[in-house]
This record gives structure tokens, C-alpha cells and sequence, in this order.
């Protein structure tokens, strides 16, 4: 398949910088077989049934984007200049894989102050990436991160508006617990303590993983044979319990749900054997039209940007024909797109 298979056009105003308020007031787009209905998030406690089991991904966000300073000496004296900082992912040994503006006036060895209590050393540059290595490690680091640093908003919003303190508590999932990602599991965003409260009572189950979204989510597909892209890596963990969870549920004859495109691609990595097995370790796979399908059997995911990694996943989930389809129904409707925009659910052919 071609990268241009991949494309439309979205408006610029359906571009959501801001999330619905209460997160359930957000619209659902329903494409059950080959049906669309226009719903509220709030409505799940009407469509999900008691043998579902929906998979959350549990990532945490960290405040990745800072504003430091580098103070050198030079034959003026000494120079102070200001660094802005987006942490990528933890490197082995403890350092931190980042991207720098300016760049060009960084150096191996120098110290960049983010805080009075928080600093880093440019251990490395290469490939236009920074290694840093931080003066604080475990609790007091994401004590001092949490203080110094301002969420990292994907380019899409970032181009339209600053990041703020709201940013802090709304891309941030309810039942988000292991700090790690970059970028927020954004379906997640649309579940609050009552909904996931109410849904339980009714008999729907949960299961929580971890992936650790990278900011490679957002890299573009730079190759026209779709086939050929190479997908960036994440570190994901299936625990044994959550594997035995999906497992019992398939057996039971319930649907298995993840919430994102990270906990699907999280499941169908841990289910390369065709049964969920404990996984720990980074995965790349990657997911488009011809892929079969191991463990899914729904998505509820929000709208994905053309010509993305994501669009080519929910292509092969429900069919290339079939997503152009519900994504024309969602624009002409003016469903709000992207990390802060409205959901779906994608329920195929014959999983309903």
C-alpha cells in the first residue's frame, strides 16, 4: 500500500487544543459493522457489556519539556544562555535520551540548570540528540521534574497554544502509575474514577499494562511503500496476571477491548504465540492493512493524523475503505481530532 492510500483532508478547526469538560462530555463516534451512530463518551455504559474486558495503559506522563540555562566562560566573561530541553526516553545507566534548541550551542561536559535543585551534564551529542545525565535520581528527580518542567503537548497543539498548569492534571489519565511516557495513551483521557466505577459495577472487567509512549509516536512516515516505514521502539510490560486476565476472558468468550492504539499494540506484541504471554522489553511493531489480528476484537481509540502510523492501525483493523468512511463521517460531523479531540469505537465485522 502507498503512504498517499493513507491521506485526506482535516480541517485546521477540528484540530482540539483543549479536552471536553467533564472528559465524558466528548463525543463517541460508534462504527459497529457496518454501522455509525453519534454518541457521548458517557453512552460506554450503555455499549460495553458485562463479559468485556477493556486494557488501559497505565504510563504515567512526565513534565518532558524544560527551560534551562548554560553558563560558560568566555573572553566577554562569563555567558549565560537559555537551553530549552524535551526529555525523549531513559537510557540504560540512568541518563536521559533529549532533543536541545539550540542545539548548535550545547557542548559534551557542559551543565544546564533547569531549578535550584535540578541540573543535568551533556554526557554525549549525536544524531542531533543530547544524553543527559541528572544530578537527581529516583523520587527526588520526579519530585524536581514535576516542579521544573511543563507538559510535553504533541506538535499539533504545540504549534497553537503553550503548554499551561491545566496541561498538568488534563493529559494525564485517571489511573496513570508508572512514570515513563512522553506522550499521553490519549483514548485514556476520556475515563474519569466515576465512569470506570460505574462500568465495573455493571460487570465490565479491567487490565492494566504499561507502555512507555515515546515522542516517536509522532514521527512522520517518510517512505511511500507503506511496508517499508520502520516503526520507532517502546518498553511495554504484560505482567503474568494481566496475561492470565486476557486469557481467561477469551476463553470465556468476552471481548477483549484495549483503550489506544498503545495497549493494542502492547497485547498483540505480548501475543505473538497467538496466546498472551508475560512480556517485558521494548516493541516495534507495526500495524497495517494485511496484519491479522491476535487478541483484539474493538478499539476505542480518538482520530488519528493523516497519513500516520495509528491511521494505517485502525485501517487494519476495520478496513481501508471502511475507516475512510467513518473518518469522512467524522469530519463532516465536526468530531474534534487528535490527543485532546474526541473518541471512537471501532468495533469490526463479526466481533459485535
Amino acid at each position: 500500500m502507498r503512504l498517499e492510500d493513507f491521506d485526506f483532508h482535516l480541517p485546521e478547526a477540528l484540530i482540539a487544543t483543549r479536552p471536553a469538560r467533564p472528559r465524558t462530555a466528548a463525543r463517541l463516534l460508534l462504527a459497529e459493522g457496518g454501522q455509525i451512530r453519534d454518541q457521548q463518551v458517557s453512552d460506554l455504559v450503555k455499549i460495553f457489556r458485562p463479559s468485556d474486558r477493556l486494557v488501559l495503559n497505565n504510563t504515567r506522563v512526565i513534565p518532558a519539556r524544560l527551560t534551562g540555562q548554560r553558563h560558560r566562560a568566555s573572553t566577554q566573561g562569563n555567558v549565560t544562555a537559555k537551553v530549552e530541553v524535551t526529555l525523549l526516553e531513559p537510557l540504560p545507566g540512568g541518563a536521559w535520551a533529549a532533543l536541545a534548541k539550540p542545539l548548535r550551542k550545547v557542548r559534551p561536559g557542559e551543565e544546564i540548570h533547569f531549578s535550584p535543585i535540578l541540573s543535568a551534564r551533556v554526557i554525549a551529542i549525536e544524531d542531533g540528540q543530547l544524553s543527559l545525565a541528572f544530578n537527581l535520581t529516583g523520587t527526588d528527580f520526579d519530585t524536581a521534574l514535576a516542579k521544573a518542567g511543563a507538559m510535553p503537548l504533541p506538535p499539533y497543539i504545540a504549534a497553537l497554544r503553550a503548554p499551561d498548569e491545566a496541561d498538568k492534571s488534563d493529559y494525564q489519565t485517571v489511573f496513570a502509575r508508572h512514570s515513563g511516557a512522553v506522550a499521553a495513551p490519549t483514548a485514556s483521557l476520556h475515563f474519569t474514577e466515576d465512569l470506570l466505577q460505574t462500568l465495573a459495577a455493571q460487570g465490565v472487567d479491567f487490565t492494566e499494562v504499561t507502555l512507555h509512549v515515546g515522542a516517536g509516536t509522532f514521527l512522520p512516515v517518510k517512505v511511500d511503500d507503506v511496508a517499508s516505514h520502520k516503526m520507532h521502539a517502546e518498553w511495554g510490560e504484560v505482567s503474568a496476571k494481566a496475561a492470565d486476565e486476557i486469557n481467561a476472558t477469551r476463553a470465556a468468550g468476552g471481548r477483549i477491548i484495549p483503550v489506544g492504539t498503545t495497549a493494542l499494540r502492547l497485547i498483540e506484541t505480548a501475543a505473538a504465540s497467538g496466546r498472551v504471554m508475560a512480556f517485558r522489553g521494548t516493541t516495534d511493531i507495526f500495524i497495517y492493512p494485511g496484519y491479522r489480528f491476535r487478541v483484539t476484537d474493538a478499539l476505542m481509540t480518538n482520530f488519528h493524523l493523516p497519513k500516520s502510523t495509528l491511521l494505517m492501525l485502525v485501517s487494519a483493523l476495520m478496513g481501508p475503505e471502511r475507516i475512510r468512511e467513518i473518518y469522512r463521517h467524522a469530519v463532516a460531523q465536526g468530531y474534534r481530532f487528535f490527543s485532546y479531540g474526541d473518541a471512537s469505537l471501532l468495533i469490526p465485522q463479526g466481533r459485535n
